[in-house]
């Protein structure tokens, strides 16, 4: 029976090594508070505009999840990005946030 439920317990964590650095992004973005359909557009156009350390680093932003979405302003979520201190991440994320308002 023990043989049986290692692999199965391990089969999530082997799934989630497999997502693509836009799926993590999108899934940040979502957890940090903003609606499917515009974390969706921002982390198809960010992926390609920034490093992989950029990218885990925003989509690290997860941690407002505790949060209720309809309490977080967008204000809130850009301080959180200038937070990282990274310039080239905030103006990625802004204007990406702008375009894919404008959609």
């Amino acid at each position: 029976m023990k043989r049986v439920m290692v692999p199965l317990l391990a089969l999530p964590l082997v799934l989630s090594a497999c997502a693509t650095p836009e799926t993590r992004l999108r899934n940040g973005l979502q957890n940090a508070g903003l609606s499917k359909a515009m974390s969706t557009c921002m982390a198809g156009r960010m992926v390609d505009r920034m490093s992989l350390v950029q990218l885990r680093r925003l989509s690290a932003l997860g941690s407002l999840k505790d949060r209720e979405i309809t309490d977080l302003t967008l204000d809130q979520f850009f301080r959180k990005v200038r937070a990282l201190k990274d310039p080239e991440i905030l103006a990625v994320t802004t204007s990406s946030a702008a375009v894919c308002a404008l959609r």
